[in-house]
């Protein structure tokens, strides 16, 4: 199968239909202006996958899974380095310190991460090299595609409406004005009081995400929510730009109420501007 052409004539969620349907074995590389990924396949199932500028060892992975502790992950990162990730795996898994199903859910978790990932794209190139396998020293699943897919149709739709509702990151919030409403006594999640802390006319949507370490999706989404919810509306943003601070490091290591807590100080400091 000669498969290349750009995101914007073919989805990502048509491309894995075609690989499915078809039973293909291969590599399908998709390439944006940004990064790349390399999702391979054996008999139309998912196999492998790796995106550019992301470490995808086993080591990595299962670090970021929490199955390996920050300490384990620096001594095999210093001591076993060089080594392939199948000997990897039956060394973590022969000592005692993982399972073979951490080490399978863990892979599976992060490929699929990844495929998700690939369905908010809509710019960039692919083509498919068949036949083509992953390297020889990473470990291959298999996993069947039809969830995958329909997760990627849901996603899609999610996406295509968000950006009918909010095309304009650029746009600024701030808060509607509605007498007996106490803001700081809301039940909204983690990512919602981050996206609230920086509410402000001088802050863009596009800053606010940048801040927060939101994708587009993930920006909407929160957004959306709460204009919804009929807490905030849509502003063009005033002054000049400005860089906002991270929350990420001022949150690291705090429970939920006092992340709760702080952002609720941010909240009403912010308020006064």
């Amino acid at each position: 199968m000669a498969l290349k052409g750009n995101l914007r004539d073919f989805t990502i969620t048509q491309l894995l239909n075609l690989v499915n349907l078809a039973k293909k074995t291969g590599t399908l590389v998709v390439e944006s202006a940004s990064q790349a990924a390399r999702i391979t396949f054996r008999e139309g199932k998912l196999a492998y996958a790796e995106i550019s500028n992301e470490d995808s060892r086993l080591g990595a992975i299962l670090h970021k899974a929490n199955v390996l502790t920050p300490a384990q992950y620096r001594t095999i990162s210093q001591r076993a380095g060089n080594i392939s990730d199948k000997e990897l795996g039956l060394l973590l898994i022969n000592s005692g310190h993982v399972t073979q199903r951490d080490v399978i859910t863990s892979l599976q978790n992060h490929f699929l991460d990844i495929l998700q990932r690939l369905f908010n794209w809509d710019e960039g190139q692919f083509y498919f090299n068949n036949g083509e396998a992953l390297p020889p020293d990473r470990i291959p699943i298999r996993m069947d595609l039809e969830n995958i897919i329909i997760e990627g149709s849901r996603r899609l739709r999610e996406w295509e409406q968000l950006q009918d509702e909010l095309p304009n990151l650029d746009l600024a919030l701030k808060f509607t004005d509605r007498p007996g409403v106490n803001i700081q006594k809301l039940n909204m999640s983690v990512e919602e009081w981050k996206v609230v802390s920086y509410i402000n006319p001088k802050n863009s949507i596009r800053q606010i995400a940048k801040a927060s370490r939101m994708s587009d999706l993930e920006i909407r989404r929160v957004v959306y929510s709460l204009l919804q919810a009929g807490l905030v509306e849509l502003v063009r943003p005033e002054g000049i730009e400005q860089s906002l601070p991270g929350l990420e490091q001022t949150l690291a290591g705090k429970s939920k109420e006092e992340q709760k807590n702080l952002v609720n100080r941010l909240i009403g400091r912010i308020r006064s501007l």
